[in-house]
């Protein structure tokens, strides 16, 4: 039997990849047995769990880089945490016997990842963005392989480790990899005509600035007659505000057919497929579903996150001609609806993006990690 510890946390972006990790390992080792280390009270718990894995706790904490009273608090319990972390993961590592343990990302699976190491059990970390984070640099002396999503993120690793990286995509969702339905069926399904279709979404959360992008292009469509389907996601901490918005533009979605607004898109492989062009924020596991979906994007990284990590994110595809990039600081209104305006007008160009969008798409990810997987076990 293989026994595997998987860990990473904070946000779906380090767990989503691996769970998805433990998919293709049970397709390449059906008898592997796998146990969850996460926060216990992170939302890593509830998503594992709903999956149907075995689960156990470390209490840790991230240390706060700006100083105020409040976060010299933080900092302190983050502190006790850590003091306590590396004999909990000991005593884990002990009890389960781990063959190997992989890390997703996210201050959770450090002390797991690097007790692992120095106890010699196999060890390998997936870094999912261009900009590796702390816990990548800070675990790359003592893993013994870093699977990375694209192949820059090994430039800002420091020269001693780039020999461990090995690219290898980040998997998507299997909607996206398997059983891909065409632009007009999506469109059927979704009840939409062969407008050009504008997908806009700012995650689960949501995104202030998409939201504004969204309400900015609906304005535009029914002021000027522009027949566009416009999908869009306004995200879990936004309800309130953009159903007020609505109110204030005169937008009534009961007599826009072609606009279909949620919180939460559910069934975001069937939009995706549909879109001509998407809108949306630059975490990897995003940009590799448009990738996969070879779409043409407009991208606001959030400003909010570690090192501005996704800027450069977003980077890669603009770089590649997949994308328009914009910081959210440098956004005036209006500058959205030129720009896609700008695109619409011009569907050579969105087509040239999208091609560019599908070059830049690994389709053997889930291979690549098996391989890494496999050799490390052998080694």
């Amino acid at each position: 039997m293989l026994k595997v510890i998987l860990s990473g946390g904070g946000s779906a972006g380090h767990v989503n990849p691996a769970l998805a990790i433990s998919e293709i390992i049970k397709e390449n080792r059906p008898d592997a047995e796998f146990l969850y280390v996460g926060t216990p009270n992170g939302m890593e718990r509830r998503l594992v769990e709903s999956a149907g894995f075995n689960f156990a706790g470390i209490k840790v904490a991230g240390f706060q880089r700006h100083l105020s009273l409040k976060n010299i608090g933080r900092n302190i319990k983050a502190a006790a945490y850590l003091s306590t972390a590396g004999a909990k993961a000991a005593k884990i590592l002990k009890d389960f016997k781990p063959d190997i343990v992989i890390g997703t990302g996210g201050y959770v699976c450090g002390p797991i990842v690097r007790k692992a190491a120095k106890m010699g059990i196999k060890t390998v970390i997936h870094e999912q963005n261009a900009f590796p984070g702390l816990t990548t640099k800070l675990l790359a002396p003592d893993v013994d392989k870093i699977m990375l999503t694209v192949s820059k993120a090994a430039d800002r690793l420091d020269e001693p480790h780039r020999k461990k990286c090995v690219v290898t995509g980040l998997p998507v969702r299997k909607g996206f990899a398997e059983d891909v339905i065409s632009k007009d069926e999506a469109k059927r399904r979704l009840g939409l005509d062969d407008s050009v279709c504008i997908l806009s979404t700012g995650g689960s959360l949501g995104a202030r600035a998409i939201n504004e992008a969204a309400l900015e292009l609906m304005d535009w469509y029914i002021r000027d007659g522009v027949k566009v389907n416009h999908i869009h996601s306004f995200g879990k901490n936004n309800r309130e505000e953009f159903e007020r918005r609505l109110k204030e533009n005169n937008i009534d979605l009961s007599e826009h057919p072609n606009f279909i607004v949620k919180e939460y898109i559910d069934d975001m492989s069937t939009c995706m497929a549909a879109a001509d062009l998407v809108i949306s924020r630059c975490g990897m596991g995003a940009l590799t579903e448009i990738e996969a979906e070879g779409k043409a994007s407009i991208l606001i990284p959030s400003p909010y996150l570690a090192e501005n990590h996704q800027y450069y994110n977003g980077l890669v595809l603009q770089s590649a001609g997949a994308a328009v990039l914009y910081e959210q600081k440098d956004i005036a209104p209006g500058l959205i609806a030129k720009t896609v305006e700008g695109l619409i007008k011009d569907p050579h160009a969105i087509d040239e993006m999208s091609h560019h969008a599908s070059e830049q798409f690994i389709k053997d990810t889930p291979e690549r990690i098996w391989k890494v997987i496999e050799e490390e076990l052998r080694a």
